[in-house]
């Protein structure tokens, strides 16, 4: 079971390898089967792979055979292949969507779109820091050409800002990597977190630094507050297939968030145990409590789903920050919740966009398009996923949310933060919806269900359909929600006691 690891990442490699060697002798219909493919394969993999790592427990792959911590080693535990799923069916969304013509503004889109997937799977893998950062900048290149794909100034201008903080944060996450290094001697996650508890006193000062510039490093990947300014510009320039699968990738920054503070600086790391833990829940209800005017003020549907991105960040980081098993199983249930929602709402932008003519997604009143009812019964699904009405996911997720924050000292804080937003999302998307559908001009056939249904015919289905994906994920999460939450709250269980992820990787005691 332990080879199926390295599908995930040799798949998605071996495809955009593929399609740079073959980019100018083949049809871009051909180019679009063999990503497709690729994807599909990808997806089977990872479900492949989850079920090996429910039923058997943590999987790992120790590349060329060297033993950890000398070598490279890929784990797949829960958090992993929780985090591999939701990417796999997201990107299966988005690529559908680009195929409908998306992917000809460049040549270069399908390459690019399977080295992100190839970065990001990676990244989820990896049992190491530095092979962290590599991973890291293989998705933040690809990104770098998906971001600009299509051209235009302001996606140039957006990309500039995009590369220029980014590649300052790589530039710390390889001096806090170096310092652990020239610390602890090693670099391998379970390996770190034997002997960070084992650190003697005249290197806590350079191990707390070394923490801290990774959980700075992780906070800008995730856009969280004051390091957030790049991303409504980016996502909300984009083209709509790429800002959906971008939706993934703030969560990178939560995932190694969670992952470093869990394993590494949990409870059994001595003096430095719970490292960024006085910082992560300040920051994270800043960062709700930021994204939410953000949302209220955006003009355009596009940059308040941006917007709206940083929210989920807030409200996940929020969940994490609690500490505690029910709060981790609510920030990976709504993880998966919001991903798919977010990537939704971009989607739907553009097929919003594309009917209003120039007002393109511009939050004021213009013209019917096409297929109102439609449209904008799906957009009227989505807004109540976002704002967490009952009984949809987002609901539960934020249910579960404020019921781990009761026990905790700030639950005054995170109840009102929280449900402040999640009110301030309700106006917003109210105001949207009516200035984009009920204001618009004969907007009166909207309630004609003779009318509605002659639309329908006229629909835009291809680009739709994935929307209606995304959109049947989210009630998967509803309907599926005892299963689901008993895999998070799994899931946590596992983050909680590093010992399994330590014993998995290093069979023997590591040496101090």
């Amino acid at each position: 079971m332990s080879q199926v690891i390295v599908a995930p990442l040799l798949l998605p490699l071996l495809a955009a390898v593929l399609l740079l060697l073959t980019r100018r002798r083949i049809a871009i219909a051909v180019r679009r089967r063999i990503s497709i493919a690729a994807t599909l394969l990808t997806l089977g993999a990872v479900v492949w792979l989850a079920l090996g790592v429910t039923e058997s427990g943590i999987q790992v792959y120790q590349v060329g055979d060297w033993p950890a911590p000398y070598g490279i080693s890929l784990v797949a535990d829960r958090l992993s292949v929780w985090m591999l799923l939701i990417t796999a069916l997201l990107a299966c969304c988005a690529l559908l969507y680009a195929v409908q013509g998306t992917d000809r503004a460049g040549r270069h889109f399908h390459p690019l779109f399977q080295l992100l997937l190839f970065g990001l799977n990676g990244a989820f893998l990896t049992g190491d820091v530095f092979n962290l950062f590599v991973f890291f900048e293989v998705l933040l290149l690809a990104s770098y050409g998906l971001l600009l794909h299509g051209g235009g100034p302001d996606r140039v201008r957006a990309g500039l800002h995009f590369v220029v903080l980014n590649l300052a944060g790589s530039t710390l996450f390889l001096f806090a990597a170096g310092t652990l290094y020239g610390v602890l001697g090693t670099l391998n996650m379970a390996d770190l977190a034997v002997k960070v508890a084992a650190t003697p006193p005249a290197d806590l000062g350079l191990v707390r630094a070394a923490g801290l510039l990774l959980f700075t490093v992780f906070a800008l990947k995730a856009a969280l507050v004051p390091l957030y300014l790049w991303l409504p510009a980016a996502y909300s320039s984009t083209s709509a297939p790429v800002a959906a699968l971008f939706a993934i990738m703030t969560k990178v920054g939560a995932y190694a968030i969670l992952r470093v503070e869990t394993l590494i600086f949990g409870d059994d790391a001595g003096l430095v145990a719970h490292l960024i833990e006085p910082f992560l829940l300040p920051l994270a209800l800043l960062t709700v409590a930021v994204a939410v005017l953000g949302v209220l003020s955006a003009p355009g549907l596009r940059r308040q789903t941006a917007y709206l991105v940083v929210l989920s960040v807030g409200t996940l980081l929020t969940a994490f920050a609690l500490g505690t098993g029910p709060g981790i199983a609510a920030g990976l249930y709504y993880l998966a919740h919001s991903t798919f929602a977010a990537a939704a709402m971009f989607l739907l932008a553009d097929v919003i966009a594309r009917g209003r003519g120039e007002l393109a997604d511009r939050l004021d009143p213009g013209p019917v398009i096409p297929a109102a009812p439609l449209v904008g019964g799906v957009f009227f699904v989505l807004a109540a996923l976002i704002a967490g009405l009952p009984p949809l996911s987002g609901f539960l997720g934020k249910w579960m949310l404020l019921q781990a924050a009761l026990e905790h000292p700030a639950a005054p804080w995170v109840l009102g933060v929280v449900l402040t937003a999640s009110f301030g999302t309700i106006v917003a998307l109210a105001r949207s919806g009516s200035l984009l559908f009920y204001r618009a001009e004969g907007s009166a056939a909207i309630g004609d269900l003779g009318a509605a249904t002659a639309t329908y015919a006229g629909a835009d289905w291809p680009r739709l359909a994935p929307v209606l994906g995304l959109v049947g994920l989210c009630l998967v999460l509803v309907f599926a929600a005892g299963p689901v939450t008993r895999f998070t709250a799994a899931t946590a269980a596992d983050l909680l006691a590093p010992a399994r992820y330590i014993e998995a990787v290093l069979p023997a005691p590591a040496e101090a």
